[in-house]
């Protein structure tokens, strides 16, 4: 399988014009981390592409669960941001607590919202799975407010899926 980095410019302005990105999206990640078994490279390139392909975004990356209570700082795109971040903590440690999608449209409503770039505005975060346990989150902010909903968070979920197959190969 080859991959090809498409230079579409998405439109994320109506639930079909950002299920189609999405569905653009899947395709180049496919391609992007076929065969390929290195969760660092993997993740650096999962990083860019959403960050270099979706508009209105400041920042797109990874955090790990290091230890049972704390994430750490993995492969992203964007400002530099925080280190670590302790589980229930913000959006990212709230997102391990639950284990599930978080759409924050405004995040300066967001009680314990840790701003790394204070021009972040909306953030979604989308937990990562190994074995059926929660091994990181992905997190998206964007100086835009509502710029992220449901169809959002299944459509980076969708992404994510893909990257998560790669640690089962």
């Amino acid at each position: 399988m080859t991959f090809h980095l498409s230079d579409t410019t998405y439109g994320t302005d109506t639930p079909e014009a950002k299920q189609a990105m999405y569905a653009d999206l899947r395709s180049q990640l496919t391609g992007l981390v076929h065969g390929e078994t290195d969760w660092i490279a993997n993740t650096a390139n999962f990083s860019s592409l959403v960050f270099n392909t979706m508009p209105g975004l400041n920042w797109a990356g990874f955090y790990f669960l290091k230890t049972r209570d704390e994430l750490v700082l993995g492969p992203f795109q964007g400002k530099p941001a925080c280190i670590r971040i302790k589980r229930g903590r913000g959006v990212c440690g709230t997102t391990v607590e639950k284990g599930e999608a978080i759409v924050v449209a405004d995040v300066h409503a967001f009680p314990g919202h840790i701003a790394c770039d204070v021009n972040s505005r909306s953030e979604l975060v989308v937990p990562l799975f190994s074995k059926g346990e929660i091994i990181g989150v992905f997190d998206l902010d964007s100086p835009l407010p509502n710029r992220f909903d449901a169809v959002d968070a299944e459509g980076i979920g969708s992404l994510v899926k893909i990257l998560e197959q790669t640690l089962e190969d």
